[in-house]
Parts: structure tokens; C-alpha cells; sequence
């Protein structure tokens, strides 16, 4: 069954993204909470900060426990993802607002991993938890629960939208697109891990080969929402001479800033072939032989 596609908000539309729709502004939401057909999602990095206030009938999903198979370094399976998801309430034609802390950071992974199964009716908060926090509307404790639904889940695609280490290897060898999102000091190798966060197991700094340095915060404004397609365009094009048409492999340290990126290039700008390297630089930085580049190129932003 596939689900419908929803009307952009109008608050969205005007800003030249190719697929409006996937975006949904605060006012919109605040709007719309008491829709029956809504499901609103939290997923932060700090699992705990749901407990401390979240946005009315959001449910929490935690990306680690939710969203990752408890053995295996790999997502959950199709009967996971499906029983995720009955258990959530949703079913194949609930819409699904994904909204979290960082600036979306998580809310964007758990966006891209329901699209390895093709949930397409999902959308993210523009702005995230900070800007509803900002404008001062209402959070609440009290946990939401929705009837078990009979979500069918399709099989998970990884294909797609996902690129393993030896898929990185070919592609910088092809001298392919890639967009390293971290830090400028994590990308000269200056630092193995972002300001103020602790090490988190990469044994080498620097970047693939070839891949152009953009950090992740640069497609979005002080409030945490999207830039917009022509501000976008003059970074990923317009300086780094990236090509819509071209097929594109976006990373980070673990997965979820790339995520954030993935889902600019993907749907604000239209890029038809964007894969999101989720084992990114703890495992990119930690293989035998795998060529790395310290220092900047040409291309690199500071």
C-alpha cells in the first residue's frame, strides 16, 4: 500500500526546495497535534531528554535501542521495523513527524532509516525541538500511547540510500562526489572527534580522498531551520562545484550529522543519488589500508 503524499506547508513551499512537503514548520505542527492520522516522533541524542518535557502526542524513539540490531553492526530487520512501528501506532498511511535535539541530527537519521524500508509519509520539524523550545509552546511529561496498529512493512533496501566502506573505497578511487560534513578540525585530522565530545574509537584523523568538506551546520540558519534552495545551491554548487545529477555519498563520525545532509541534498535540492555512509569515520578511520588525506584541498571550506 502506498501512502499518500500530503500538501506542503505553505510556510515551506515558497522557499524552492524540490520536495517542499518534507518539511513541516512549528506553527504547522502546533496546528495540527490533534490530528488522528499524526504521529509525532522524538529522537534526540540525549535518550533521557524526552523524560525531562517532549512536544504533546510525540512518542519517543531512541535511536539506538529503536532503530539498531542488539548484536549485529546493522539496522533492525523488516519484523523489527514492522513491530517498531505497530507498537508506535502507525500504520501505512499515518503521517510520521520526525523531531529531535541538535538541530535534528537523530530526528534526520531515524528519518533516513524508516526510508530504507520506503516510509515515504514521513516528514522532519524544521528546526527541530530547539526552535518549538525557543518560541515557548508547550511541552508536557505525560507519555502518549496509540493503538497497536497493522503496519506491513516492506523489506529493508539498503541500496538505495546506504553505502558501505567498500562502496566508499570505489567511489573516491572513481574520484565520485563525497561530502565529509564534520568539523573542519576532524576533517584536516586535526581532531579525531567534535569540540567538547569524547573519543569515540577512530585510531586516525582526516578525510577520504576527494571528498569535499561542508560541515553539516552550514545548510542550516541560527534558528536550526533549513536554508533556503538558492542558499543552499551557492554552498553545495556554487562553492564546491557539486552536480545534482552525479551520484553522492555524504558522511560524518557515525551517521547521523551525514544524515542531516543526505536529507538536504536529497529533498531540498534534489539530487537524484545521494547515499548516506553510516559507518563514516569510526569505521573509515579505524580499516587497514584505507587511504586517508590529512590537512585541506582546494575545495575545503574553513
Amino acid at each position: 500500500m502506498t501512502s499518500p503524499v500530503h500538501a506542503a506547508d505553505p510556510a515551506v513551499a515558497g522557499r524552492g526546495y524540490t520536495a517542499p512537503e518534507v518539511l513541516v514548520t512549528t506553527s504547522w505542527l502546533a496546528e495540527h497535534l490533534g490530528d488522528a492520522n499524526l504521529r509525532l516522533l522524538e529522537c534526540d541524542e540525549d535518550v533521557l531528554l524526552y523524560d525531562f518535557g517532549h512536544i504533546p502526542g510525540a512518542q519517543k524513539i531512541d535511536w539506538h535501542a529503536d532503530l539498531n540490531d542488539p548484536v549485529v553492526r546493522d539496522y533492525v530487520s523488516r519484523e523489527q521495523f514492522q513491530a517498531l512501528l505497530r507498537r508506535l501506532g502507525i500504520d501505512n498511511d499515518t503521517l510520521v513527524v520526525f523531531y529531535g535535539d541538535k538541530n535534528n541530527w537523530w530526528a534526520a537519521y531515524a528519518f533516513w532509516v524508516f526510508q530504507l524500508f520506503g516510509f515515504s509519509n514521513a516528514r522532519l520539524l524544521d528546526g527541530g525541538r530547539l526552535k518549538w523550545e525557543t518560541e515557548q509552546r508547550s511541552l508536557i511529561t505525560e507519555r502518549s500511547d496509540f493503538p497497536t496498529s497493522t503496519f506491513v512493512a516492506n523489506e529493508r533496501d539498503d541500496a538505495r540510500i546506504r553505502a558501505f566502506l567498500p562502496d566508499v573505497l570505489a567511489h573516491s578511487k572513481a574520484h565520485g562526489q563525497m561530502v565529509d560534513v564534520r568539523s573542519t578540525p576532524e576533517y584536516t585530522g586535526d581532531k579525531l572527534h567534535m569540540p567538547e565530545y569524547p573519543q569515540e574509537g577512530a585510531m586516525r584523523g582526516g578525510h577520504v580522498p576527494g571528498a569535499r568538506s561542508v560541515p553539516w551546520a552550514r545548510a542550516a540558519n541560527a534558528d536550526g531551520t533549513f536554508k533556503s534552495a538558492d542558499e543552499l545551491r551557492a554552498i553545495y554548487e556554487g562553492e564546491q562545484q557539486l552536480t545534482p545529477d552525479a551520484p553522492t555519498i555524504t558522511y560524518c563520525r557515525i551517521g547521523e550529522r551525514s544524515s542531516h545532509t543526505w536529507f538536504a541534498l536529497t529533498y531540498l535540492l534534489g539530487y537524484g543519488d545521494v547515499k548516506n555512509y553510516d559507518g563514516s569515520w569510526t569505521e573509515y578511520g579505524n580499516a587497514v589500508r584505507t587511504p586517508i588525506v590529512t590537512g585541506t584541498t582546494p575545495l575545503a571550506t574553513t
